[in-house]
């Protein structure tokens, strides 16, 4: 009984704020922001005050403590977006774009992948498996892609067929990029500059035409121009993948550098995040626009610019408090797959019961809210239960 009121407490200080910046309070993000910094340097003041700093950096731990939390808003978020979009309370500069451009929406997929590549077997130069074995791995991934099919066709559930292609979808990339990485095996030394060279030869073919192709609404019968978006993105996703696994080896695995510590690491993370930043604006405006339908370069380095400014942003919580993780956060860091397949069918179900364009903005916060209830405790009663639903 103690797990479940901690895991309601969790959802009541960690989710349903999140829902409501997104909803209602999404005109004054910026007010709440400015106001959740100025609280947290009066706290971190406050602690300073009780303990010598120099001490207590000593104390903290490794930036590895940090990784869940940020795998965990990835998540989070991405879960409750999925729904959140289908209401007029969701901002529309929030959701996705058609062609070039981005919303949060846009950085799902990508904050997908680079997630669990920075902790993937590879990243931690885990023994390579048998190519049988990778077969068994990404079995689920592929039953889940074509039960999302299926589904989506048997209740005739609207499709935006621009975003992956007729058949394809988010399952099948994960699948795709996780053959291709185990297919080809590369020392996590050399993935990031083996990920730079394939993001690099794809941006000149996409800027050789290939852009023009993919955002073409024109489709003929074979299976290839039907998915077309999202089998060549995969080259995008790869390089992706790639690069997120070097950074993860180099930056939480690799112990051969002598004097690694959190404020070494903590400081890479900054310097990484402001570099990412600034390398996407570079694409964005002298290469390509961004571009999620077509993973190209730019949209790259915009994840990982995104996706290392909430990691630095989380390790500044290690200077206020580095105790042990929310109960929250233990469940969904262990279900991530799990809880996003929960959140699909909990997101269908809604949309069949319930004429969501049409509900007041009361209605839809109210839906959101329950929704985003049952998604924690259904994956909180699976950890409970020693259930994992992590097929990677």
């Amino acid at each position: 009984m103690q797990y479940f009121s901690t895991l309601g407490v969790d959802y009541l200080t960690v989710v349903l704020p999140i829902i409501l910046v997104f909803t209602v309070l999404s005109e004054w993000v910026f007010m709440c922001a400015i106001s959740l910094v100025i609280l947290i340097s009066i706290y971190i003041m406050f602690k300073r005050s009780q303990f010598h700093l120099k001490d207590g950096f000593s104390q903290l731990p490794l930036l590895r403590a940090d990784i869940s939390s940020y795998r965990v808003s990835v998540v989070l978020v991405t879960c409750l977006c999925i729904l959140a979009v289908d209401f007029k309370i969701f901002p529309r500069r929030y959701a996705k774009a058609e062609t070039y451009g981005s919303g949060i929406m846009d950085l799902g997929v990508g904050s997908f992948v680079v997630a669990n590549a920075l902790v993937s077997r590879q990243a931690r130069n885990i023994a390579s498996m048998s190519f049988k074995a990778v077969l068994c791995s990404i079995s689920p991934l592929l039953s889940l892609g074509f039960a999302r099919i299926i589904s989506t066709w048997g209740v005739d559930y609207q499709v935006h067929v621009g975003e992956y292609g007729v058949h394809w979808n988010f399952f099948f990339t994960l699948a795709a990029v996780s053959i291709l990485t185990s297919v080809v095996r590369i020392h996590p030394k050399h993935c990031g500059l083996v990920g730079l060279l394939i993001l690099a030869g794809y941006q000149i073919w996409l800027s050789s035409g290939l852009n023009e192709y993919l955002i073409s609404h024109k489709r003929s019968a074979d299976i290839i121009t039907q998915n077309k978006e999202g089998i060549y993105s995969i080259l995008g996703y790869w390089g992706m993948f790639l690069i997120g696994v070097s950074l993860g080896f180099y930056l939480f695995v690799d112990t051969s550098s002598k004097g690694k510590n959190r404020n070494t690491q903590v400081m890479q993370i900054w310097v990484l995040a402001a570099s990412f930043w600034i390398l996407a604006i570079i694409f964005d405006s002298y290469i390509e626009r961004v571009s999620r339908r077509m993973c190209n370069f730019a949209y790259v380095m915009l994840v990982f610019g995104q996706n290392f400014q909430v990691l630095s942003i989380l390790t500044l919580a290690g200077f206020a408090s580095y105790k042990k993780n929310l109960v929250l956060e233990d469940a969904f860091n262990e279900n991530m797959l799990g809880s996003f397949l929960l959140a699909n069918i909990l997101t269908g179900l809604v949309n069949l019961s319930v004429n969501t364009l049409s509900a007041s903005s009361f209605t839809a916060f109210m839906i959101l809210s329950v929704y985003a209830f049952t998604l924690c405790m259904v994956t909180g009663l699976t950890h409970f239960c020693g259930v994992r639903m992590k097929f990677w």
